[in-house]
């Protein structure tokens, strides 16, 4: 992860994305040989939950999880989300680099991160908004993707809504591309939701890590 420390932040482009309540930034910014280093590091490091961790409630329903899932944090982080809460186990050397990474870029310490791995365009994550209150909304979500690219969309709540009640507000639709750096800003999770929808002819994998800062209790 040293080559990490080779990308030259301050020629990082961002590119804003901005709508009604929508604030995002995006950018490519770990080389392709180094998000592949990064990426094979992580399939040979990690280990996704499993049993109940490895479930999720639906409408009152448990379901298994439509992809893979493991957290870690500072010590004594849960974090709980659909009925389900999760303990975030210690910080593994790679995923410890990415965060120290977005301190660098950022000057945010995060102290939390959710792990999802998409075997293939099969799995996948419904539409949520990552609202939960353990989180401290002043700060970004951090998104971080390596390995397949896929689509991610966005939907403003209003145009969630049925009937006349339902308003005309496009979708966003983002590729997310291996190495990239997605930043949910705030308010973006209170007005918007987000998913990432079935790609059934993607085969490959993708790793995501999403890196959020908690409030302090």
């Amino acid at each position: 992860m040293e080559k990490l420390k080779d990308i030259d932040i301050n020629a990082v482009i961002w590119k804003s994305i901005k709508n009604d309540g929508l604030n995002l930034d995006y950018t490519v910014v770990i080389p392709r040989p180094i998000a592949n280093t990064i990426l094979e590091e992580l399939e040979d490091t990690l280990e996704y939950f499993a049993g109940d961790l490895a479930r999720i409630k639906v409408f009152g329903k448990v379901h298994p999880l439509p992809r893979q899932q493991v957290a870690y944090g500072d010590p004594g982080i849960t974090y709980t989300y659909s009925g389900t809460t999760v303990p975030a186990l210690p910080w593994p050397a790679p995923v410890l680099a990415l965060r120290d990474f977005l301190f660098a870029l950022k000057g945010i310490k995060y102290d939390f991160v959710l792990v999802n791995k998409y075997r293939n365009g099969n799995d996948h994550m419904g539409e949520h908004r990552d609202n939960e209150p353990e989180l401290d909304h002043n700060y970004p979500i951090a998104s971080i993707s390596l390995g397949q690219e896929r689509d991610f969309v966005l939907k403003h709540k209003d145009a969630r809504k049925p009937g006349k009640d339902k308003k005309d507000i496009p979708t966003v639709k983002i590729l997310l591309e291996h190495g990239s750096i997605l930043l949910m800003n705030p308010p973006t999770n209170e007005v918007w939701y987000h998913s990432l929808p079935v790609r059934k002819k993607l085969l490959g994998a993708r790793i995501n890590l999403t890196f959020r800062k908690m409030r302090i209790k």
